[in-house]
């Protein structure tokens, strides 16, 4: 594929791409010397799990290492420490380093069930900062850089002027996170819009270290199951890779019918022909072709389709699922469980007798079809009871 065609698939779905011409140029130069570009990408460890919001940008990646070029995975060990301040209106409470080397494992293993993992390059961020002595950060990183632009950012800006207090460390995280470019020699950075100003810094730093700055794309952020805000792990709307494949359909069978357009753009390989005639059907159909494309992606076409079969024998056909988790009655009994509340604790459908009680009172329980509404119920089971908790979780007893 000739270079201008490459840059038209690269450029599907960025939002900002700084600069078109430099992309071309890059990819030119890389192919009249034979050599694959570096292509970065960052990401904290802030919580175990990578979800489908970050998928948008692996795809991306992807389409990179397709054309032959080479990833670079940051895995910012040494910038969780610190706490990304992006979006937020507080100050983020630092990971401890236990917590980050836990969290960047998980990283290392899901990552390559979307990147091909000969065509990437695995660093953690420590290797260059945590040797950075105090003269290092003072008159080689920080002297490259003025407060003034730091707080054009927004959420810098907005703190600033709203007089909530911005700590000296949240300032350095941007310089850090640039530092990283300089540090592997980045061709190109991608990222969520949401990082956009980073990654010019990366560029700015670059610069000053005598490099060729990188190129930055950006990509939109994934909105949550919620509808509302973008998917994250703190908000609890995210479909995470390593979910089972049995709730990743079912989170994606849940998510509101004006989501559908940007999850089949972002997330799947259809045309835009093929997503404009499936949207033109029946919005449960869409779904099911959605859920169904998603979860084939992470466990195969065979997995993704017993759980479509699964999930309209359910909710469709308002039969039981063919698999349910059971439990002996007698056992229950022995252990202490007589109420309905004791019993979504034992079983693990509740966390804490709180939640068993919220879940019960939002009428989320039902045993044999017949909603409970008595937190304090005596326990009433016989061989062949159901227990239904939510949508999707079903126990039975025998």
């Amino acid at each position: 594929m000739d270079i201008s065609k490459q840059v038209e698939v690269l450029k599907k779905n960025v939002v900002d791409l700084i600069t078109e011409e430099d992309l071309k140029a890059k990819l030119e130069k890389a192919k009249a010397e034979g050599r694959p570009l570096r292509v970065k990408l960052g990401a904290d460890p802030s919580a175990p799990d990578l979800h489908l919001g970050h998928l948008v940008v692996l795809r991306k990646l992807r389409q990179f290492q397709e054309f032959g070029h080479r990833i670079v995975f940051i895995i910012g060990d040494f910038t969780a420490c610190i706490g990304d301040p992006t979006g937020r209106n507080k100050t983020r409470p630092p990971l401890t380093e236990e917590e980050v080397k836990m969290n960047a494992q998980t990283y290392q293993e899901q990552v390559f069930k979307v990147l091909d993992p000969e065509l990437v390059e695995i660093r953690f961020n420590s290797e260059w900062n945590a040797p950075l002595s105090a003269r290092d950060v003072i008159l080689d990183l920080a002297s490259r850089y003025t407060v003034a632009k730091l707080l054009e950012r927004d959420d810098f800006n907005m703190r600033y002027k709203s007089g909530i207090p911005i700590y000296v460390h949240e300032l350095l995280y941007p310089l850090f996170q640039a530092y990283d470019s300089v540090a592997i020699q980045a061709d190109i950075e991608l990222g969520g819009t949401d990082q956009v100003f980073n990654l010019l810094v990366g560029r700015d730093l670059q610069q000053s270290h005598g490099q060729e700055p990188q190129v930055v794309m950006t990509l939109p952020l994934l909105v949550g199951l919620d509808g509302e805000k973008k998917m994250s792990k703190s908000l609890g709307n995210y479909v995470a890779f390593n979910d089972p494949p049995k709730d990743m359909f079912g989170k994606l069978m849940s998510i509101p019918d004006n989501l559908m357009p940007s999850y089949f753009n972002l997330l799947t390989d259809y045309s835009e022909e093929e997503i404009k005639r499936i949207l033109s059907g029946h919005p449960r159909d869409a779904k099911l072709k959605l859920a169904w494309s998603i979860t084939s992606f992470f466990y195969g076409e065979e997995e993704a389709t017993h759980q479509q079969e699964e999930f309209l024998r359910v909710f469709s056909r308002r039969e039981l699922p063919e698999y349910m988790d059971a439990y002996e009655i007698e056992t229950l009994y022995n252990e202490g469980v007589k109420t309905i509340t004791d019993l979504l604790v034992f079983i693990g459908a509740a966390s804490s007798r709180s939640e068993a009680k919220r879940l019960i009172a939002g009428g989320g329980v039902q045993l044999n079809d017949t909603r409970i509404d008595d937190p304090m119920a005596p326990l009433q089971l016989t061989p062949g009871s159901v227990l239904r908790v939510g949508k999707r979780k079903f126990f039975k007893f025998v």
